[in-house]
């Protein structure tokens, strides 16, 4: 057998038990995305032209009609041409347009891949990801993001444009897939010390968000550090941040109780999930670890949406718009 059918036999056993994902699935999740209901956000984008048209009508880019001069209208849209020829004062009325950007920043480092039951983490990333990119190619936005590991990553800048959101999800599918490389993927991890982790990624978004944007930071959040903390309150002062905390049920609680062969892909070890102070102090743990993540959110007043790996993802985004909206 060959070094690449082995690959390809591996990738299909991977995709078959929920480990990696295909570009074909993140095609498929626009489909999923018709059903989400998009979340319009407060925040002022002000001076920032697209396809999301104000009920107010006011100065803007696109010109709609000429009417009669009124009272109280600003005398800097009074059109002296038509104003000249006609004998009678008219004025421009302008339909104002609201874009909002969307950058998509994805976690696919190795903490990532895991999962127990449905899909690994970094796979529910990838889904998620592909929800939010095609739910803002429906609305007309201009869609980039990051894709980053341990210690790479890969830059999209936004456009409004399906060959956009292709190159996002083709450079998602891209590092999903390389996790699946066992010696890759603890490479990656060694190197992922010195790279910065979620801080990093953060400081490389900030050069390609501009305010008023929409971003979406999908992550499980395990590298969140005081600087990674500075940049998302940054972040958040101008823009509208999502961040989707990823977990998987066996982080929530132990098994039932038993002997379990565990490993990181290198090493091997036994968990003894018997012990009913182990259980109690596993759950406390995440619990606080949980309840410190959304207060540092709430407050920096950033949304927060979480996302188990055994449940339908675009079930978990539609509830969570629905509580939102």
């Amino acid at each position: 057998m060959s070094i690449s059918t082995q690959s390809d036999q591996q990738q299909a056993l991977y995709q078959s038990r929920g480990a990696i994902i295909s570009l074909q699935q993140l095609l498929i999740q626009r489909h999923a995305a018709k059903i989400v209901e998009y979340v319009p956000y407060s925040r002022s984008i002000a001076g920032i032209s697209g396809l999301h048209l104000s009920k107010l009508r006011g100065r803007g880019i696109d010109f709609e009609e000429f009417r009669p001069y009124q009272a109280g209208d600003d005398i800097r849209t009074i059109d002296w041409r038509v104003t000249a020829r006609t004998g009678k004062p008219f004025t421009k009325v302008f339909r104002e347009e609201r874009e909002r950007p969307v950058i998509i920043a994805v976690d696919q480092s190795s903490s990532m891949f895991f999962g127990s039951q449905v899909a690994f983490k970094s796979v529910i990333a990838a889904q998620a990801a592909a929800i939010f990119c095609w739910m803002a190619i429906d609305n007309g936005d201009r869609v980039g993001g990051l894709v980053f590991s341990d210690s790479d990553q890969a830059l999209v800048r936004p456009k409004r444009s399906r060959r956009s959101a292709l190159h996002l999800l083709n450079q998602l599918q891209t590092f999903n897939a390389r996790l699946a490389d066992k010696e890759a993927r603890l490479a990656s991890a060694e190197e992922g010390v010195a790279h910065g982790g979620l801080s990093q990624a953060l400081a490389d978004i900030r050069r390609i968000t501009k305010p008023g944007s929409t971003l979406y930071i999908l992550s499980d959040f395990s590298t969140l550090d005081e600087t990674a903390i500075q940049y998302l309150n940054q972040l958040s002062r101008h823009n509208n941040v999502v961040c989707c905390i990823i977990y998987d049920a066996l982080e929530e609680n132990l098994p039932v109780p038993g002997y379990y062969t565990i490993t990181d892909g290198a090493r091997k070890g036994t968990l003894n999930s018997y012990s009913q102070t182990a259980r109690r102090d596993y759950q406390e743990l995440f619990k606080n670890r949980m309840e410190a993540l959304q207060s540092e959110f709430t407050r920096l007043q950033i949304p927060y949406l979480k996302l188990r790996t055994n449940q339908f993802v675009v079930e978990q985004i539609r509830q969570w718009t629905v509580q939102t909206l």
